[in-house]
């Protein structure tokens, strides 16, 4: 019996391991893919302008992904989903930091005053960088040890990320301006996770009453 169950959860720990590797290789290859059209001038007329929002794009991406692990957690009673949560929205950051270090860089060339007054003067980059800002300590309170030491505190934090792609889908709808289909699309999605979420904590909380 021991060695059976020894066995089982080495076989589980051997499936986690490569779902990880592979899901870790997955997320990475917008980023090798755009950075490959980027250098082989594949990307259009305006190429900084391209991997800048396809960076943006991804970060949205993957934010939305991260959402729906719970629904689908649920919906399909897979549990072993949530395994993946973390570093699906670890790699939500990583795309937004290259997005914004893509903008500082590429775009404005480090140029600390244009930045400052596009943040103060444009809305939707404003939109973007509370975003930003507000994703930092998500990602920063991600690891086991920072669930341990918040407790309780470590849930209610990370409720954060529900206004997080909120205002990141306001971002990327105030973006583009003229065809709004693509954020609309995204808004829908994230509408949906959102009305999910919260019939899941009503029904949590009156079910228990009747």
């Amino acid at each position: 019996m021991q060695v059976w169950i020894l066995k089982n959860i080495s076989e589980q720990t051997f499936g986690m391991r490569l779902g990880k590797l592979f899901i870790f290789v997955a997320c990475l290859i917008p980023l090798v893919c755009y950075g490959y059209w980027f250098f082989t001038d594949a990307l259009g007329a305006n190429p900084i302008e391209a991997i800048t929002r396809r960076a943006g794009d991804w970060a949205l991406r993957f934010l939305l992904i991260t959402l729906a692990i719970s629904p689908l957690r649920k919906l399909t009673g897979w549990h072993g989903l949530a395994r993946y949560r973390r570093m699906l929205g670890l790699f939500t950051f990583f795309y937004v930091c290259v997005h914004l270090s893509l903008y500082i860089t590429l775009d404005k060339f480090f140029d600390l005053a244009e930045i400052i007054e596009d943040v103060i003067d444009r809305l939707f980059i404003t939109v973007g960088f509370i975003s930003f800002v507000l994703l930092i300590p998500l990602a920063v309170t991600s690891t086991n040890r920072m669930v341990d030491i918040l407790q309780h505190r470590w849930t209610q934090l990370h409720r954060l990320v529900y206004v997080v792609a909120m205002l990141a889908v306001l971002h990327f709808w105030w973006m583009v301006k003229i065809d709004t289909r693509e954020p609309a699309i995204y808004a829908g999605i994230l509408a949906v996770l959102l009305g999910f979420r919260l019939t899941f904590y009503l029904k949590r909380r009156v079910l228990p009453t009747n």
